[in-house]
């Protein structure tokens, strides 16, 4: 039987299967949530909670998680995009 990979949501820091989270991705150009956790790149994981994604836009975490300044610009694209997916759920 195979193990379920976990991993730690960026915001209440508790661990989760990575199948049940959402990944943000930073590339070389840009940073993005990646809904089929299958884009390369560095990635971090925040569960699917509204909280969690408040916390990380308000804290300014992914700066921290990628250890480099993150644009307000892409933590408003990070809001809007969970939002849409989370209506289209």
């Amino acid at each position: 039987m195979k193990k379920t990979p976990m991993r730690m949501c960026v915001a209440c820091r508790n661990m989760f299967a990575k199948k049940d989270l959402l990944r943000i991705v930073r590339t070389d150009e840009s940073v993005s949530l990646d809904f089929t956790g299958k884009k390369s790149g560095r990635g971090a994981y925040i569960c699917d909670n509204p909280e969690c994604i408040a916390k990380c836009v308000k804290a300014k975490l992914l700066d921290k998680v990628f250890g480099q300044p993150i644009s307000d610009d892409v933590y408003g694209y990070i809001k809007e995009e969970y939002a849409k997916h989370s209506q289209n759920r």
